[in-house]
């Protein structure tokens, strides 16, 4: 049976998925640090998870902690002291590399710290981390990636740390999915999915999507991160658009557009983006449909809330499957829109 893991006010392995981020700010700015957290807030992100490289960082996460609004996660590398401060100036939870932060001894010391304040911790390994006895034996493997998470986990359960999340992350997708679905059928600890250094947004949300995807449509996975070498809202965004995708996520504002052709004679594209960007955040289950021309329209329309197709001089805007309106070209979109805000207010 799977553990349940609780971050903040965040639940992991209750069946729900949540959204995470990072910052890419420097933790000891906090005011930077602070308002890049606030706009993944807005954005829809549930944790976010910030750098702790030295003290002046761990020190500043009380700062941050005060003034946002959802967890806070401590990433520390290389240094189980730095991993203890963390904890005692606020995380939410720790995230250690099971391949830096030292032997047993050193866990020990955090495991000491985590358990006194009541902190759950996730093993994050990955392919750039894997310890040499693991590399030596498998590789870079799943059964590498695999081993070497439980081997940490298990020493932090001998010393009295049962809140624990997994992670197994390579950037290579064929091995990720590989190796989560290898520790899912071998642990009960939630899981936290991503494909590590995917790339640029272009790639990274492919590559994300289809390993992140392929897990959610088996079951596996309880909290995930897009990482993008981007704006950490485009994160946010992707994953939530990968859980919408996979049928995760149902309270949004599905928009449905067609990839225009020679019949369009309007700016469906950009109709298309300005109503996914109107909508982006509105946690309302409808279905709205952009179209270039009445071939496909009418029909598509039938199953949505609101739709809007193109002809020659005029556009039709559909509600409820339904023929409502035809406007002039040139008023379509002020139109469109003001039938949309009715809609979602």
């Amino acid at each position: 049976m799977k553990r349940v893991v609780k971050v903040g006010n965040v639940r992991m392995g209750d069946g729900s998925v949540s959204v995470q981020s990072m910052t890419t700010v420097k933790t000891s700015d906090a005011a930077a640090c602070v308002a890049q957290i606030l706009a993944l807030e807005e954005a829809g992100c549930d944790i976010a998870r910030v750098a702790v490289s030295d003290e002046a960082d761990a020190y500043a996460l009380r700062a941050v902690r005060e003034r946002v609004h959802i967890p806070v996660v401590a990433d520390v590398h290389f240094s189980a002291k730095l991993a203890v401060l963390a904890v005692e100036n606020g995380a939410d939870k720790l995230r250690i590399n099971p391949g830096n932060i030292g032997g047993e001894r050193e866990i020990a010391l955090v495991a000491d710290c985590v358990r006194a304040h009541g902190v759950p911790v996730r093993v994050g390994a990955n392919t750039g981390s894997i310890e040499k006895h693991f590399l030596q034996t498998y590789g870079r493997s799943a059964e590498a990636l695999v081993g070497s998470a439980l081997q940490n986990a298990e020493i932090l359960e001998r010393h009295g740390v049962h809140d624990i999340v997994l992670s197994v992350k390579a950037s290579d997708v064929p091995l990720t999915v590989e190796a989560y679905t290898m520790l899912a059928a071998r642990c009960p600890y939630p899981l936290h999915l991503g494909v590590t250094e995917a790339g640029t947004a272009e790639m990274g949300i492919v590559k994300s999507s289809i390993g992140i995807g392929a897990l959610l449509l088996n079951g596996i996975g309880d909290t995930i991160r897009v990482s993008l070498s981007a704006d950490p809202v485009r994160e946010v965004y992707a994953a939530h658009d990968i859980l919408r995708a996979c049928g995760r996520e149902t309270a949004y504002v599905e928009v449905v557009s067609c990839p225009t052709c020679g019949r369009c004679r309007y700016d469906c594209i950009g109709l298309a983006e300005r109503v996914n960007a109107r909508v982006r955040t509105v946690k309302k289950k409808l279905k709205v449909a952009v179209m270039g021309c009445v071939v496909n329209g009418p029909g598509e329309a039938k199953g949505c809330d609101l739709g809007i197709a193109g002809g020659e001089e005029y556009c039709v805007i559909m509600q409820k499957g339904k023929e409502n309106e035809r406007v002039r070209k040139e008023d379509a979109e002020r139109v469109f829109f003001e039938r949309l805000d009715a809609l979602i207010s």
